[in-house]
């Protein structure tokens, strides 16, 4: 099991004890203050701050021997550090770089291969905006132990990102993913533009950060199932992705979704292609960890809260005799109870559900899939065995 999973885990089964080298979203600066994930100063005493992924460490910074250099406080045995080159671009990025890298920017900031056009002034806001939520996605691949490798120069592999609006013909791009490049139309990034296309759309819930997991999640199937041992218990679980794209994605658009949909799907999308099912629910797999991991920093405990929902049981589960299988089920019925928590707080405030999907026990199966396989990214021995 990876350290990440490991520490969630054990984390959702333990009685809260503050303790900040643990939490995934709350640090402490030197003077005390807690600071945050996007921090790049800190507001009580102005220390510099910087982010080290290896070490998934928000930290004070103090100058290093060398010029330009850094070193982290809380440890300083890990080396020089220097700020990356976009911390004082709109980016606003507060991540660190080994000090002898090569390049001007972090493992984040480098796989960015087009960046929005800035002598249009409503795209400083908006790069800003997409780069606060790429930087959190990326995060979590890093510290899920996925492998985040940069499309290097006319490679056709590797991970990449174009930010971009309406080209020189005034066509809008197209949001998705092609074998890696994740393409982004930067109006996404306003509140307005994304609003009117979710209720375009029909969909529950748009946000730029789901759009990066969703497209990350084709990225990771072409990546870790395609020719894999794991394709065809993937065909088994969500169905055959030679179908058609095409095809399945004109019925989708001119007869919508199934009104069966939610029995075994997490989105109405989802049911529109295996391959949209994957990505759909690689999204909300991620969702999920995530959320779960700042409840647990805050000191929220899913064994505190007094709700009456009837807990899923091992055999909802993909494969309940794989390592791992209880943690697993654990996570999930936390996610449960502390989803239904936040939607009763969201709508104490008059604002829509904090998550506004139902998990069926098909999806919880579809979800615990993609758990082994990005397990299994790490340890190849883990998971299912073939």
């Amino acid at each position: 099991m990876s350290r990440y999973f490991n520490q969630l885990s054990s984390r959702i089964n333990t009685p809260f004890i503050r303790q900040p080298e643990h939490n995934g979203k709350v640090w402490e600066c030197q003077c005390g203050q807690s600071i945050f994930f996007r921090n790049s100063q800190c507001l009580a005493c102005s220390s510099a701050l910087g982010y080290w992924p290896e070490l998934n460490l928000l930290g004070s910074l103090q100058a290093g021997a060398q010029a330009d250099t850094w070193q982290l406080v809380a440890e300083p045995d890990a080396g020089l550090f220097r700020r990356c080159a976009n911390l004082d671009t709109q980016a606003a990025c507060n991540w660190l770089l080994p000090a002898h890298s090569p390049g001007a920017f972090c493992q984040a900031c480098c796989l960015n291969r087009t960046i929005p056009d800035l002598s249009i002034p409503e795209n400083h806001e908006r790069w800003r905006k997409v780069e606060t939520a790429k930087r959190r996605m990326v995060a979590q691949l890093i510290n899920a132990g996925l492998p985040v490798v940069p499309r290097k120069e006319g490679a056709e592999s590797g991970l990449a990102f174009d930010f971009i609006g309406i080209d020189l013909e005034g066509q809008a791009p197209t949001t998705g993913h092609a074998n890696g490049l994740i393409t982004l139309d930067i109006k996404e990034a306003d509140d307005a533009f994304r609003e009117q296309m979710r209720v375009q759309l029909r969909e529950p819930y748009r946000t730029l950060l789901g759009h990066f997991r969703h497209e990350a999640g084709h990225y990771y199937w072409d990546l870790l199932v395609a020719q894999s041992h794991w394709l065809e218990p993937f065909r088994q679980v969500f169905g055959d992705e030679r179908d058609s794209y095409a095809d399945a994605l004109q019925r989708h658009y001119e007869q919508g979704p199934p009104g069966d949909w939610a029995a075994g799907h997490i989105s109405a999308y989802a049911t529109m292609h295996p391959w949209e099912d994957w990505a759909e629910t690689w999204a909300h797999y991620l969702h999920m960890m995530d959320a779960v991991d700042t409840a647990l920093g805050f000191g929220m405990n899913a064994r505190s809260l007094e709700l009456d929902y009837p807990p899923y049981s091992l055999q909802s589960l993909y494969n309940p005799q794989a390592v791992g299988a209880l943690e697993f089920l654990g996570f999930i019925n936390a996610w449960i109870e502390l989803s239904g928590m936040l939607n009763e707080l969201s709508r104490s405030m008059g604002q829509v559900d904090f998550y506004p999907f139902v998990l069926s026990a098909p999806v919880i199966a579809k979800l615990h899939f993609i758990h082994l396989v990005v397990q299994g990214a790490q340890s190849p021995e883990y998971g299912l065995t073939m």
